[in-house]
């Protein structure tokens, strides 16, 4: 830890976050503009029938300080990327061939994109597909187990602890897929998107599909028709799928809070933890509330990156570029909030039977299921007599058992059975269905980092 850093992911958090600091560090970003720069090399001196060996370049943080010493020259870091480069590899007549008719932004967005591609699949995805596996198997564990519902914070009819959490199963599995799914774009266009440069320097060449097969084989989709810039709304896309995403968890994490504040779910001890510096009881949620906090602090950040990043005055300007600096950090958050869910989670043990005396200490929330029974055989008013008796009122079991009999002695096969415990509906069914739904969003990551 470094104890001087200004930003907590850079000092108290840094060991967690590595994993993401590999792939949008400085030293990340000037390694993906030199990947982009020889891959862009070598693809044009084919195409201009000058093929030409390129050495591999084995990229170290010792390069990576000697391409910002010519930028303390050049005040341009795209443009201390080629003067390094020209210094780097001995091309002798082809040197001149080293960023011919790019602009920074060809390279810049190519070598975001890469960045953003490599960390979905090496740090994000499979992380992402830990916390499905997590919610698929406490889905399917308490997929029977009955507890009370509430609705506005009130005794409500009652569900199972499976389903409920197999709802943010289902709903991080629909976005998952969506993530995994969409394709990072790019583009190669020349200074205002024209590819004027090369086209005048070799008209004989079709530019068009030179540029689309390079963007494509760098990974990304082609956007063909820009400025100077790539115009940001598939970033913009990528990152309001990851505020969802963060927003499903930031709900987990909320109920969870509430759930252990309500004696549904114990922590486990851990050896050396202290709850507080006075009350020496507690085991505080602290996992849940750290990913609530980073979980908004990686939220408001996504959303200004998605704004911003499609925003820019006419052929470009460089306000988007510090912002798209800062992808890293908005990113990092989130993760550090996913960790926190991951280690929340596994923390945690239900206890059953302080579900069942919360469900014994509300029978009045079966008013629901016999005034549905009662208007179903037409009966008279029967919402009205169910409210009249439970509203704001204490009833026992037997109470409702005798006003249900009272208004329909034939449904006595019903009342007998009816208990809050009982009455669940299809919910245990519903877990098992939101644990394959997640459990197939895990298939397609699984997939999608084969490929």
């Amino acid at each position: 830890m470094r104890l001087n850093a200004l930003s907590p992911l850079d000092g108290r958090y840094a060991d967690q976050v590595a994993p993401l600091a590999r792939h949008f560090s400085e030293l990340a970003l000037i390694r993906g503009r030199v990947e982009v720069e020889v891959a862009y090399l070598r693809a044009l001196a084919a195409e201009l029938g000058r093929p030409i060996e390129i050495p591999p370049i084995d990229f170290t943080e010792a390069d990576g300080e000697a391409v910002k010493a010519f930028e303390r020259t050049t005040r341009h870091d795209v443009k201390a990327v080629e003067y390094w480069l020209k210094e780097k590899l001995p091309l002798g007549a082809d040197l001149e061939l080293i960023h011919l008719g790019l602009t920074s932004e060809d390279v810049n967005n190519l070598a975001y994109a890469g960045m953003h591609r490599a960390a979905l699949r090496e740090v994000l995805l499979p992380a992402l597909s830990r916390l499905l596996g997590t919610l698929a198997e406490l889905a399917r564990r308490y997929h029977q187990v009955p507890m009370l519902g509430r609705t506005h914070g009130q005794p409500a009819s009652p569900t199972t602890m499976g389903k409920e959490l197999g709802v943010f199963a289902a709903r991080l599995a629909r976005e998952v897929t969506e993530l995994v799914r969409h394709e990072l774009p790019g583009k190669l266009g020349g200074a205002t998107g024209t590819l004027a440069a090369l086209q005048t320097a070799f008209p004989d060449h079709d530019w068009r599909a030179f540029s689309r097969g390079f963007v494509q084989a760098l990974g990304c989709k082609p956007s063909p028709v820009t400025t100077q810039i790539e115009p940001g709304d598939g970033y913009a896309a990528v990152y309001d799928c990851l505020r969802r995403i963060n927003n499903i968890l930031l709900d987990l994490s909320l109920d969870m809070w509430r759930y252990i504040s309500d004696g549904y779910f114990r922590q486990a001890v851990v050896a050396g933890e202290v709850g507080s510096s006075a009350m020496p009881h507690k085991v505080n949620p602290i996992d849940f509330e750290n990913a609530e906090g980073n979980l908004g602090l990686a939220n408001a950040l996504l959303v200004h990156l998605g704004g911003k990043l499609t925003v820019s005055r006419l052929q470009r300007d460089l306000s988007g570029s510090t912002v798209m600096r800062n992808s890293g950090v908005a990113l990092a958050h989130g993760f550090l909030a996913w960790l926190s869910v991951e280690r929340g989670l596994a923390r945690v043990v239900l206890d059953e039977g302080r579900l069942a005396e919360d469900l014994s200490n509300h029978p009045e929330v079966l008013a629901e299921a016999i005034q549905t029974v009662l208007r179903a055989d037409r009966g008279d008013v029967p919402y009205e007599k169910l409210k009249e008796l439970t509203q704001g009122r204490k009833v026992t079991l037997d109470e409702l058992r005798l006003r249900a009999m009272e208004l329909a002695f034939h449904r006595a096969d019903i009342w007998n059975e009816l208990s809050p415990a009982s009455y669940v509906g299809l919910a245990p069914e519903l877990a098992i269905e939101a644990a394959q739904l997640a459990e197939a969003a895990m298939q397609e990551i699984a997939s999608c980092l084969k490929s």
